[in-house]
């Protein structure tokens, strides 16, 4: 079981998912959850916090309060991005941001698509150095990430068992999704909403597959990642749906994914490297003195074997 913890994967890996998950919460400041800084327009009354901000405790948000753990964490989360000082970065990260998730969580709505991402920024710090394209391989790397792998599984596993405990066998062959469409369908759903039992069927499929979803430790490579894909697919069918999005969840699971071969910088630039040279004008000498063109080989070839150059 250790074994299987800690089984090391290469440097490029972690740097890549560590690069990845910062770069997603200073996104999640200003593109999914800026709305939390207008917590600070609701009387403190009906600020309840979590279980874990009553046993801190935490203060009630401020404008103040918010503001400076807003600027603070998305300049913090940039730099924590480029890899520097992975340890005081990546926890004044998780501090932040689980302070920010506090505050968001604790006006009566909690999304469990943040579970993955929150596990991932408490791991990483653990994680120590490493460079993108380092083929070196770490096993305090392969921990923290085999750990963010197992809390994305468990939100799909205990998502099913929430269905189960609170709505029972109805969850099932309720109109769980039909409410949804009718809520916050797209045109998509609608004609999926038309085909008779359809909807019942997607229920069951969803439950069966979120109580599967732990077999994904157990599947060869290739079959793992074909599963991987399919957790994607199943989100882009939500989004497209019923425009649920779970951009944490999805963030948290890229743990699964061989990320050392994703490098966009590398790409760029060998894209750079393989433009053409600009001419070069030939000194008047060397038109002079020089052979005659014809006589030249081809562009970079080289001569024929056992035939000069020249004429």
């Amino acid at each position: 079981m250790t074994r299987w913890l800690t089984e090391a994967v290469p440097r490029g890996r972690v740097a890549a998912f560590r690069t990845l998950i910062y770069l997603f919460v200073a996104a999640d400041l200003v593109v999914f959850t800026p709305w939390v800084r207008t917590r600070v327009s609701v009387p403190g009354d009906l600020y309840q916090p979590l279980l874990i901000g009553r046993l801190l405790p935490l203060p009630t948000p401020t404008e103040t309060l918010v503001t400076v753990i807003f600027w603070a964490l998305l300049a913090l989360a940039l730099l924590a991005a480029t890899g520097r000082a992975p340890r005081l970065l990546g926890w004044a990260v998780c501090a932040l941001y689980l302070e920010w998730m506090i505050i968001a969580m604790s006006y009566g709505k909690v999304d469990h698509d943040r579970f993955g991402l929150l596990v991932a920024l408490a791991v990483l710090p653990t994680a120590g150095r490493a460079r993108h394209g380092d083929t070196t391989r770490t096993e305090a790397g392969g921990w923290a990430l085999r750990v963010t792998q197992i809390a994305v599984i468990c939100t799909y596993f205990l998502a099913a068992f929430a269905k189960l405990r609170f709505g029972g066998l109805d969850w099932l062959t309720g109109s769980v999704l039909a409410r949804a469409i009718i809520r916050r369908g797209t045109d998509l759903a609608d004609l999926i909403a038309q085909v008779p039992y359809l909807l019942i069927i997607a229920q069951f499929g969803i439950v069966a597959f979120e109580l599967l979803s732990p077999v994904v430790f157990f599947l060869p490579r290739r079959w793992r990642l074909a599963m991987v894909g399919f957790f994607y697919s199943f989100h882009a069918v939500t989004i497209a749906t019923i425009t649920i999005s779970f951009a944490p969840h999805l963030a948290a699971m890229t743990s699964f994914l061989p990320l050392e071969r994703v490098r966009p910088l590398v790409w760029a630039r060998r894209l750079v490297g393989r433009r053409p040279a600009a001419p070069t004008s030939t000194p008047p000498e060397q038109t002079r003195m020089g052979p005659d063109p014809e006589s030249l080989p081809l562009g970079d070839q080289a001569s024929v074997v056992g035939r000069p150059a020249g004429p």
